[in-house]
């Protein structure tokens, strides 16, 4: 039996491997901000306007997780209030993350988490939408603010689940304010989301569009080297160690923040080993934990018709080992949609649904011509096959298969 008083004991007693290890944590916002020189001075001239009381332009952030869209746009909004507040300017900037359920995940909810920041409580549920826009413009109404800056990270999300009429109404709160000038910061990991929305709202959201490519594998070192500086004790990584995290990130489309994820886990098991140094096997036993608690938080929180596919996708991978073709696995997630009760989707949406998990990085979708007998998807899966049963099992279990 564990001896909890001695360890507990000993692991205060134990010099940690860390010096600041919220140095990790995705809200640190560092001084500054390494390869995104351009993209931060991008977003500074569009908002600089601001600072003379005049309204700028609305900006749609784009690029994939982890090419810190949301940092930049957080460190250049904290220097700009900086300076707003020297000089006695009226700002105020809203941050809002839209992929947080029952936070901000709706129109309504959105709205009640801006009402929040700006001091003041509407219910959670109960009142009709236009009434709690109701309560924002006359809060802001009787505001000194000027300018009201709005980030809405993961936009893409609050739309999927609340429509794009949600955004059309917030781009157009200006047409109803006599003393404050809105201005919305959308940012999205989807690269295509803007060109599926209504085309009045396309036009009123994107007036700037930013792009944040990925980080290359040179980049990525260079932002661990510096984060690791301060972030952990001399002298405690193994040589190779940031490069191996690097070309982990690399593979996953330059990915700082998955990098920055792998070095602090590996830190962490490295401390629980008793090792005084971070070394290669600290990074790969890193890289399974975080592989696996991504994929199967994302599948617990999958829409139960998601689950239906992605299982019949794995199912007929188990028994094939090879490529998959749309139609095999709608005939299979017809099947599925009898042992659960569920209300088959049409082929059409369940290939929607098969380019969602191809996002997600669960699977990867080519579509492909047969000539006369049209397209379809070559569906391969992108997870390792030693995660493969703990899914499946996963799935059964939230299927009640």
């Amino acid at each position: 039996m564990t001896d909890l008083n001695k360890f507990f004991k000993d692991y205060m007693e134990q010099e940690s491997i860390f010096v600041d290890k919220n140095m990790f944590q995705s809200n640190y916002i560092p001084l500054e901000i390494p390869h995104r020189e351009e993209q931060i001075k991008q977003i500074a001239e569009i908002l600089a306007p601001v600072l003379r009381n005049e309204k700028p332009s609305n900006i749609f952030i784009y690029g994939k997780t982890g090419t810190g869209k949301t940092l930049t746009t957080k460190h250049t909004t904290n220097k700009l209030l900086e300076v707003a507040e020297e000089n006695k300017i009226s700002l105020k900037v809203i941050y809002v993350n839209c992929k947080l359920k029952k936070v901000a995940d709706t129109e309504y909810r959105m709205l009640a988490q801006i009402i929040k920041e700006l001091g003041e409580e509407v219910p959670s549920t109960g009142l009709p939408t236009h009434e709690v826009y109701k309560v924002f413009f006359n809060l802001i109404e009787k505001s000194n603010i000027r300018n009201l800056i709005i980030i809405l990270d993961e936009v893409d999300q609050l739309v999927k689940k609340a429509g794009d009429e949600t955004l059309y109404n917030l781009t157009r709160i200006n047409e109803n304010l006599k003393n404050t000038y809105v201005t919305i910061i959308g940012i999205s990991n989807d690269l295509i989301f803007v060109d599926n929305l209504d085309p009045r709202v396309k036009s009123s959201l994107s007036e700037e569009e930013i792009l944040f490519p990925p980080y290359n594998a040179f980049q990525i070192q260079d932002i661990l080297y510096k984060r690791a500086e301060k972030a952990l004790k001399k002298d405690s990584l193994e040589p190779g160690v940031i490069e191996k995290c690097s070309a982990y990130a690399a593979r996953e489309h330059g990915d700082a923040r998955r990098a920055l994820d792998l070095l602090r886990v590996a830190a962490e098991i490295a401390e629980r080993s008793r090792s005084e140094k971070i070394r290669i096997e600290h990074i790969d036993k890193a890289e399974e934990k975080i592989e696996r608690d991504r994929i199967i938080d994302i599948v617990k929180t999958l829409p139960k018709q998601h689950q239906a596919a992605l299982y019949s996708i794995i199912t007929i991978y188990n028994n094939k080992k090879k490529t998959i073709f749309t139609g095999e696995v709608y005939d299979f997630y017809r099947e599925v949609c009898k042992s659960t009760g569920l209300r088959p989707l049409t082929q059409r949406r369940i290939g929607d649904i098969i380019s969602e998990l191809d996002m997600q990085g669960i699977i990867n979708a080519k579509v492909i011509s047969k000539g006369r007998y049209g397209r379809t998807k070559e569906i391969t899966i992108a997870i390792s096959d030693s995660l493969l049963e703990k899914i499946s099992d996963k799935l059964k279990e939230e299927l009640q298969l």
